[in-house]
């Protein structure tokens, strides 16, 4: 939208619909002006929104690489073999989460199956949930969610876990969190749509028991869509991008907006702050080019700490 706004032109390449991680997320109430609103919705306003003001969506277009060439312009290249030639580009490739991939997953995403509980936490008033996971994201989010739910189960696969000291201190003491040690989740269950419990099984002792819960909450790994950009790229140690306030990447002419780049949260509301600042930084970079003045210099990268706590 707001390359639009500033007269250039846009090319947005989405590999499937537009909304990407919206349409894994059943309802959103945390976007300013949408109490309650379903992710495809909000999707879709969106999609509309920058086609008025002449964004070029193409959609079901799968990047393989973004590079910076000799002459310091950039090709995108797609799966299906067309090349795009622009002088710059902004990615916004989000990220993925780990999934457990077990049955009963995928049919209950958004359904009581959810990867963020900021997102998704105020949904599970007075509930008996899961947390899956063993690191600093598990047990944050597991001490969060007490805020909402009756009671959290931390399910983790180890008999140690990989959070730090002063978390795991906090998830100790919450007298509403329950850790089931040495433990994996074999199946996700349900009845009319809706998620009613999990199948669980000890690693030591083999024993198998279904655990009643509306809810389960999955912290293992978050992958940031990096892997298309070609040639070394600063990034922190989760392999998240690292830009600098104006969302340049370390290659000149590379924006990164969103769950892609490094920052403290990942929300909707950020990553849309992100895009704004990037178009706009954007429409300054090719101002000052084309205007024969020297690009404006970067501003000094913000190590700001990303990870999902795998």
């Amino acid at each position: 939208m707001y390359v639009g706004r500033a007269l250039l032109k846009g090319v947005v390449l989405e590999q499937g619909l537009p909304g990407g991680e919206l349409l894994n997320t059943e309802v959103i109430e945390d976007y300013i002006g949408f109490e309650h609103i379903l992710g495809y919705d909000l999707a879709e306003k969106f999609h509309a929104h920058a086609n008025k003001f002449g964004a070029d969506v193409r959609t079901y277009q799968r990047v393989e690489k973004v590079r910076k060439i000799a002459d310091g312009t950039f090709e995108t290249l797609m799966e299906n073999g067309d090349v795009f030639t622009s002088p710059t580009v902004i990615v916004t490739a989000g990220g993925t989460p780990i999934k457990l991939e077990v049955p009963g997953e995928i049919e209950y995403a958004g359904k009581g199956v959810s990867y963020c509980a900021i997102c998704d936490g105020a949904f599970f008033k007075d509930h008996t949930i899961l947390v899956v996971g063993g690191g600093d994201a598990a047990c944050e989010e597991a001490d969060f969610l007490t805020r909402y739910a009756a009671k959290v189960y931390l399910v983790h696969r180890r008999h140690e876990f990989r959070a730090s000291k002063i978390v795991q201190q906090r998830l100790f003491k919450n007298p509403k969190i329950e850790v089931i040690w040495d433990t994996v989740v074999d199946e996700i269950g349900g009845q009319d749509g809706l998620m009613t419990h999990a199948k669980i099984r000890n690693l030591e002792s083999g024993e198998a028991r279904e655990l009643q819960a509306t809810g389960i909450f999955i912290f293992i790994g978050f992958r940031p869509n990096t892997g298309v950009i070609e040639g070394h790229i600063e990034h922190d140690a989760s392999g998240y991008l690292i830009t600098d306030a104006n969302m340049e990447t370390s290659i000149r002419g590379l924006f990164a907006a969103g769950d892609v780049r490094a920052q403290l949260t990942r929300q909707v509301t950020t990553a849309v702050g992100d895009a704004t600042t990037a178009a706009i930084a954007v429409e300054k970079f090719l101002t000052a080019r084309k205007n024969g003045n020297p690009a404006p210099a970067p501003m000094p990268m913000l190590e700001r700490g990303g990870g999902g706590g795998a």
